[in-house]
């Protein structure tokens, strides 16, 4: 009988979430065994596994299992569960079964040698050497079996078992056993390389404090950082780290938010300030009220987003692994045919050519090209995520990577998004002073919450002039608004607002208007339904940075660097001349964006567009690679984009585009190293010039010499 899709939803809807780091998860074949072990367990509905990250994350119905039922199976298959969310570290070697396995095999094979030049039977050196096989590929030849039998898929371990079983069996008993201590070095290595590529996520994780001060009921205590819930008060003392997400109540300091966003400079914060945690408090003792639980903060949310990304491959990742699946097999194949056709059609020696069919397997085996990729990739997410970039996945690096145009909208991205009263220009024929007609105009855009006219009464309260009591406000759309004061009506608005709409002629303010659009501002007009008073110019102030990053983002190798705004053509043209981009397109609506972004990728290819993530997520989705800027705290954003700068910083964005340059270098001269060794050992070993410990040596050393370009990443 069929379950009805009613009693999967019901299911579905009393599942829990139960996340682990576990010891021992070092590979996705480690990940295939948890899945098998856990395959039919009772009262599991989900099981989703990250092997870079050591983390399984289950969901279960709690009626019919419990976390610790679950935690006990996963201790019985060998991945023990953590305590708390703690990134599970490798054993010391001395304790570690794969490095005590190899490290026999060593011992056993160097007793077999001097046990054979001190005249021992042959009998003696040959168990010994056996020995030294066996216990050096018990790990690797289990791997390859497992693989064989239960995933149908002839690997890199099985490879390595046919050629150490082989020579063997042809008499080469000390081939056979150097092939599997060497081979078993690199197994034994695994977990710490893993360890080493894991640290970027265990930086991260490290910044946010294990306990927090928290004040409840008037009392204080501490209590772990996990317990802490939004509405919570809790207390930073200078020098310390911020447990959660908050805003400040009491106090005021500056904090370092570089662990979070990448920024270099400390920022001031005060009373109604959102801080992030993991941030490092400066000065002064702070009172923070907590906005978001420990799993739901910004540090949580960016491990959480890495560990995602590190789990999504690359297309040149997943063409190499492709490739490995149909090459392993093939490399077994055609070893087989260099065994046998020479023998059988050409008369050649038998043991000659089994002989160079060994070391052809084993020499050609492909672990360095496999891991050539990932483990650059899994560094290069890692670091970036530690300087403030989040990039969501092998894919978006490989894209930006490629990118020819950056295309930037002008508000919140090149300026601060927060527009300045710039200019007051009173009129000679009005009657009022410059302190009354800034009075009215924010009494007016006091009523308004469009950002210009936020911007007057900021001016205002800055000059400390008391806006005054309007009535029957109205907005008009597209132009500006409209109040009664003292039994008139004063309007504020554009400059058509007046010209086309009131029949006022501006022929005595165009001068300074033309001078002020020119100057990239954007013009207010003041007046009655008679006479203009005035003029406010408005600009958004251009990022202090933004020339620099422009700089950087042409030194980077970005063809064209293009801006995308609504705002008009005058005011464009004049931010694109101060700051050298090389083309603008103006008056665009956000269908009109998305537009320009297909219109830009047809001409000249891969296109990135940088955002706020919000407003511009249309134009986002349309480009090769979308960004969005300041993300840190912001959830669309975070969500949205394909990758995040995390701080307010234009350079950021150049940093992201050579960081994923130097990834594609290494990645392309591991390949190139990791081709070029095995072209070199597979004709070597089908001429007869290496022996087997030889090929497995230039085999092993490849391997590390890749694992060690790789980890060069993890420099920032």
């Amino acid at each position: 009988m069929k379950p009805n899709r009613k009693a999967i939803e019901i299911i579905s809807m009393n599942s829990k979430q139960l996340e682990l780091r576990v010891a021992n998860l070092d590979c996705e074949h480690d990940a295939t065994n948890i899945e098998r072990g856990l395959a039919g367990s009772t009262g599991l509905t989900d099981l989703k596994i990250y092997p870079k990250s050591a983390k399984v994350v289950i969901m279960y119905n709690p009626a019919l299992t419990k976390p610790e039922t679950i935690k006990k199976k996963l201790e019985a298959l060998g991945f023990p569960p953590q305590k708390g969310m703690e990134m599970a570290e490798q054993p010391k070697p001395w304790r570690n079964p794969k490095v005590l396995t190899s490290a026999a095999s060593g011992i056993l094979l160097l007793i077999g040698w001097l046990i054979g030049l001190a005249g021992a039977p042959e009998i003696v050196s040959m168990l010994i050497y056996v020995t030294a096989t066996i216990t050096g590929g018990y790990y690797f030849g289990r791997e390859a079996i497992e693989k064989l039998i239960y995933e149908r898929e002839i690997g890199i371990e099985l490879l390595m078992s046919v050629a150490a079983a082989v020579a063997t069996v042809m008499g080469l008993a000390a081939e056979g056993a150097m092939l599997a201590f060497l081979y078993s070095i690199s197994e034994a290595a695994e977990g710490y390389t893993e360890q080493k590529t894991r640290a970027a996520i265990k930086a991260l994780m490290d910044l946010a404090p294990k306990v927090a001060l928290v004040r409840r009921d008037g009392v204080e205590r501490e209590i772990p950082v996990e317990e802490l819930e939004a509405g919570d008060v809790f207390i930073v003392r200078p020098g310390q780290s911020f447990a959660t997400d908050g805003k400040i109540l009491t106090g005021a300091s500056s904090v370092n938010q570089a662990p979070v966003t990448g920024e270099s400079v400390p920022v001031e914060k005060q009373v109604g300030d959102a801080v992030f945690a993991g941030s490092i408090n400066g000065e002064g003792a702070l009172e923070v009220m907590a906005t978001k639980t420990f799993a739901d903060n910004t540090i949580s949310r960016i491990i959480h987003m890495v560990e995602e990304a590190q789990e999504k491959k690359g297309k040149s990742q997943r063409f190499i692994e492709r490739f490995g699946a149909r090459y392993s097999p093939m490399v077994l194949a055609v070893g087989i045919l260099i065994a046998i056709i020479p023998p059988l059609f050409f008369r050649a020696d038998w043991i000659t050519w089994i002989t160079r069919a060994t070391v052809f397997i084993a020499a050609a085996a492909p672990c360095a090209l496999v891991i050539s990729i990932p483990i650059t990739l899994v560094a290069s997410l890692g670091t970036g995520a530690r300087q403030g970039v989040l990039i969501k996945g092998g894919v978006y690096v490989e894209e930006l990577a490629k990118v020819k145009v950056v295309a930037l909208d002008k508000t919140g991205t090149i300026t601060r998004g927060e527009p300045e009263v710039t200019d007051v220009i009173v009129s000679r024929t009005a009657a009022q002073n410059r302190e009354q007609m800034v009075a009215i105009a924010a009494g007016i855009e006091r009523r308004s919450e469009h950002p210009l006219a936020r911007a007057i009464v900021r001016r205002a309260e800055a000059e400390r002039i008391a806006p005054v009591e309007i009535n029957d406000f109205r907005a008009l759309t597209g132009a500006g608004a409209s109040a009664r004061f003292n039994g008139s009506t004063i309007y504020i608005g554009n400059p058509d607002l007046f010209q086309s709409r009131l029949g006022i002629a501006l022929e005595s303010a165009w001068d300074d208007i033309n001078h002020l659009q020119g100057e990239g501002k954007t013009v207010v007009v003041v007046g009655d339904e008679q006479v203009v008073w005035g003029l406010i110019a408005i600009r958004d102030n251009i990022r202090s940075n933004a020339s620099k990053a422009i700089d950087a983002l042409h030194a980077a190798g970005v063809e064209k660097v293009v801006m995308l705004t609504g705002d008009n053509e005058r005011t464009a043209q004049a931010i694109a001349r101060e700051l050298g981009i090389d083309e603008i397109y103006a008056d665009l609506k956000p269908e009109d964006k998305v537009a320009k972004v297909r219109e830009l990728s047809t001409r000249y290819g891969h296109v990135a567009m940088v955002g706020d993530g919000v407003n511009d997520a249309p134009a986002l989705a349309e480009a090769a690679v979308g960004i969005a800027m300041g993300a840190a705290g912001t959830d669309v954003a975070l969500e949205t984009a394909d990758v995040a700068l995390m701080a307010d910083d234009l350079e950021k964005l150049a940093y992201a585009l050579n960081l994923a340059k130097r990834n594609q270098s290494v990645v392309n001269q591991n390949l190139a190293l990791s081709a070029l060794v095995i072209g070199a050992l597979v004709i070597g070993a089908v001429a007869g010039v290496f022996t087997l410990p030889m090929a497995v040596l230039g085999h092993e050393i490849s391997e590390f010499v890749v694992i060690g370009s790789g980890l060069r990443m993890l420099r920032a």
